[in-house]
């Protein structure tokens, strides 16, 4: 594994507070998965896919650390955006966070499982929603690893959604995967801080719901994670 990032790419290296690439267990990790790796895209495959399927999707805490995600096994999309950005940025790869803000449908579509009484109090937009991109062949790459294969296929056999909708989950490391797309009611744009993202996302969800948004979504954190084990599980 050799090979070296434009000097311009810096700031999408760097760590962060809650992106903490320098992480000495998330850099042994990053270094495992990558071990034998001849080129960036070939490193890049193998980390998209162990956030895709070895962090499972569920609904959580948004402030984590990359590396508590990674000794956590499972988090929503933006704990597996941090972390694919973190072991990407360990091992050399710029990686930055492309924020959007998704139609609460996305929770109808992919992920049919917040009970009812909490998805219609919802915000009709979700302020803080991302995916990953990385630097690959001299361009930025879209590589969405949000959906993991085991809820992706549950849901197109419950038919919440179509393959129309999500043709894919897989990511061949040269065209971009955005998973959510036909959700994104507006693109706010790539950054190389998560936690600056975060914490203006966390400001407008506070003007906009100070009493009820978090509170609400953290009652039902244990109900819907419970909900989209037994969808992967066909149950």
């Amino acid at each position: 594994m050799s090979w070296q990032a434009p000097k311009e790419m810096d700031e999408y290296l760097k760590p962060t507070e809650l992106c903490d690439c320098d992480n000495i267990e998330l850099q042994r990790k990053a270094k495992e998965l990558t071990k034998g790796a001849e080129t960036p895209k070939e490193a890049a495959l193998r980390i998209f896919y162990f956030v895709r399927d070895e962090i499972p999707w569920t609904v959580g805490h948004s402030d984590v650390k990359a590396s508590s995600i990674m000794k956590e096994k499972k988090g929503q999309c933006c704990n597996k955006t941090n972390l694919q950005v973190a072991l990407l940025r360990a091992v050399g790869i710029p990686a930055r966070h492309h924020q959007v803000k998704v139609k609460k449908e996305w929770h109808k579509g992919l992920t049919p499982v917040i009970p009812s009484s909490g998805y219609n109090r919802l915000l009709e937009i979700l302020p803080f929603c991302s995916y990953c991109e990385c630097y690959l062949a001299e361009k930025w790459v879209a590589c969405e690893s949000v959906l993991d294969k085991a809820l992706y296929e549950a849901a197109l056999k419950e038919g919440s959604v179509t393959p129309e909708q999500v043709p894919t989950v897989d990511w061949d490391g040269e065209k971009d995967l955005v998973v959510r797309a036909p959700w994104i009611a507006e693109d706010v744009g790539a950054f190389p801080s998560f936690d600056d993202g975060l914490r203006k996302a966390d400001k407008e969800v506070e003007r906009v719901t100070p009493m009820v948004f978090r509170p609400l979504i953290g009652f039902y954190y244990g109900r819907v994670n419970r909900r989209i084990d037994a969808l992967r599980k066909g149950k």
